[in-house]
């Protein structure tokens, strides 16, 4: 059975999306079969895989919203065992279509049952809100990893998304739990950076990342070659970073 994690912030920009993406990708390079889904409407992990989720016939919203669609079918190969299962612009109506079905909360994770068993972990890149499809990716997980970035208003708002992960956890989900925090952007130059690292303690003492990514101008391009780091800057120091916190998380469990 899949480990299922949720790569949530509900800031923007916090390197999410390149998280899940890299995260994914090293998983894969240590023989684990992984899945990662898109269900941000922005499709930016989906055009990270260089799919070009704009003329997708179908995507996430199709999986989330229409009864006829099976998982099975939107689910793509980026490498033998690294699948994706991306978004198309047409998600972006999916949390108001989503209000008029019954269990509205739980269409992500009654269709990942039908998947599950053949990867060693899921990875959902969820949108930065705290809306209905989010709500959808943290209820269909059972780990969650925040990514911090290490700037200044990067704890704004922590405390609102770990309530919202508190109230799923009471009330939906109840298996759910954080696996880390993981700071991004860093520079051990700044001491804006070291600052943040350490204000971040106080939320979670005992569940930050060892392994910290880097600001790194090989992490900003690898988007629009369509690759993960592993693929287009395999030596760099933020895919070394990747690398590294893709061991933590086999170790996590």
């Amino acid at each position: 059975m899949a480990r299922i994690i949720s790569v949530v912030n509900q800031k923007g920009g916090v390197g999410k999306t390149t998280t899940s993406i890299n995260l994914a990708a090293w998983l894969a390079a240590f023989g684990k079969r992984v899945l990662i889904i898109d269900i941000d409407p922005q499709g930016n992990a989906s055009s990270g895989l260089g799919i070009d989720y704009k003329n997708l016939d179908k995507g996430m919203y199709e999986v989330l919203v229409d009864p006829n669609t099976r998982i099975t079918e939107v689910i793509r190969s980026y490498q033998p065992n690294f699948h994706v299962l991306p978004t198309t612009p047409d998600l972006a109506g999916a949390a108001i279509d989503l209000v008029e079905i019954e269990g509205r909360e739980y269409q992500l994770e009654k269709q990942i049952k039908e998947v599950a068993d053949l990867y060693d972990f899921i990875l959902i890149d969820n949108p930065p809100s705290l809306g209905l499809l989010t709500i959808n990716g943290l209820v269909a997980s059972r780990e969650i990893i925040i990514p911090v970035q290490c700037e200044y208003y990067a704890l704004e708002g922590l405390s609102q998304l770990l309530n919202t992960i508190g109230l799923i956890k009471e009330h939906l989900q109840p298996e759910l739990e954080i696996l880390g925090a993981v700071m991004t952007m860093y520079d051990s130059r700044n001491k804006l950076s070291n600052d943040v690292f350490n204000e971040l303690y106080k939320y979670f003492p005992a569940k930050i990342f060892r392994s910290v990514i880097p600001r790194n101008v090989k992490v900003a391009e690898s988007p629009s070659h369509g690759s993960p780091l592993k693929d287009y800057a395999p030596n760099s120091v933020g895919s070394n970073a990747y690398k590294r916190l893709a061991q933590e998380v086999i170790l996590a469990k």
